[in-house]
């Protein structure tokens, strides 16, 4: 059995005014992970909800899509710098990436 890690990354579908992101700026973060890891699966069409607690105690809430790589590697370094440049690219305080080893069976 192959042991991978597998990366989830938690991307809104609108922006803090609400406005939905074209289309675009998903198309290429699945080419540029595709270019990197040779892979990408991205659940475009079935949004789910997010909700968390700000600082303040309100709660706020949001349609996020799930985007996975599956990893023979996990760059620490990497992944975090890329994750910084989607908080740019999406205007937003953090985006969460997530990792959890996997095993192909």
């Amino acid at each position: 059995m192959q042991k991978q890690t597998l990366v989830q990354l938690f991307l809104p579908l609108r922006d803090n005014e609400g406005v939905p992101y074209p289309r675009q700026l998903f198309d290429e973060l699945r080419a540029e992970l595709t270019d990197v890891h040779g892979g990408v699966t991205a659940y475009l069409h079935a949004p789910a909800a997010g909700a968390w607690e700000d600082d303040d105690g309100a709660v706020q809430r949001d349609q996020v899509v799930l985007v996975e790589v599956m990893a023979d590697h996990l760059d620490h370094a990497w992944w975090a710098r890329y994750r910084g440049e989607l908080e740019q690219r999406f205007g937003q305080e953090e985006i969460l990436v997530r990792a959890f080893p996997v095993e192909r069976v």
